[in-house]
């Protein structure tokens, strides 16, 4: 059945592509902080069990994976951003989550295993925190990705938890548009602790990534999704946009959880664009929406 863009199949919650942007996100009220709240407002609205985040900031060498399964993880240093605006904020790991995790990815052939060390990274901390600014955040489970980077390989951890949009789990990959730190513009933000004056426009090669990736969110769906975000891989500007693959991977663990041939016909909507340090794209995606039934009171 064709859908329209943001079409939501009954039983099925949303699945966010978000780009967590540079440290100072934390600090800023931009499109996308707003964006990220009226997601936060929604799945609340809609009582979510929990939140299920694939990280670009943590990777596992080898062959697997890891789950966090620290029962009181702390808040890691954040650079630039002092220690006492973020370290106030409390969020909930999910054991029993992270162990259905292990589980679904395991039964799947995954190498993964529990990781009790794992403390919350910028790229989770940030997300939460404007999504739930009041505090008292739905409980997290965060997934590594693997540090070889293979599309597929993180295509397959998307489809492996895509279950668990059909147990009222928000899946959520966090990682970058356009994100390549050597190619940024870092003086107003060394300077100024400003990472949103943009001296000079866009570089045309940002420029180009950023607009095949949203092609590729907005117009392409099912199976189709998952080829198209793993041939950006081989897109002429990829290296130029993605000095290192770590940020793109959440893109194919979307795709892999929202890419189902079930979901032909779901498109990506582009909630929010912001962009930082001159060459830094964030932007925001959704696939599928929340259904109509199941509110509570806020």
């Amino acid at each position: 059945m064709k859908a329209e863009a943001g079409w939501h199949k009954m039983g099925l919650t949303p699945v966010h592509l978000f780009s967590h942007g540079s440290p100072m996100m934390i600090y800023e009220t931009t499109e996308c902080s707003n964006y990220w709240r009226k997601c936060g407002d929604e799945a609340r609205a809609h009582n979510v069990r929990g939140i299920v985040m694939l990280s670009s900031h943590w990777a596992t060498l080898g062959d697997g994976i890891e789950v966090a399964t620290n029962p009181a993880p702390q808040i890691s240093p954040i650079g630039i951003v002092p220690s006492n605006d973020y370290k106030t904020y409390q969020m909930t790991s999910d054991l029993a989550t992270a162990q259905r995790c292990i589980d679904l990815l395991q039964a799947e052939g995954f190498n993964v295993s529990g990781n009790p060390n794992y403390n919350w990274i910028v790229d989770v901390f940030t997300i939460i925190q404007k999504m739930f600014p009041e505090g008292n955040p739905p409980p997290v489970t965060v997934v590594s990705s693997n540090a070889r980077y293979d599309p597929h390989y993180h295509l397959k951890i998307g489809k492996t938890l895509r279950q668990l949009r059909k147990e009222n789990y928000l899946l959520i990959g966090t990682g970058g548009s356009v994100h390549n730190l050597y190619r940024n513009r870092w003086g107003p933000m060394v300077k100024h602790r400003d990472s949103l004056a943009q001296e000079i426009p866009p570089e045309e090669w940002a420029l180009e990534f950023k607009q095949s990736l949203e092609d590729v969110m907005t117009k392409t769906s099912g199976l189709q999704l998952q080829r198209a975000v793993t041939r950006l891989m081989k897109h002429p500007q990829f290296r130029d946009a993605h000095g290192t693959d770590d940020h793109f991977v959440p893109a194919a663990f979307v795709a892999g959880a929202a890419g189902d041939a079930e979901d032909e016909g779901c498109h990506g909507v582009l909630g929010a664009e912001t962009w930082e340090l001159c060459n830094m794209a964030n932007l925001q995606f959704t696939f599928g929406r929340w259904p109509e039934q199941k509110l509570v009171a806020a």
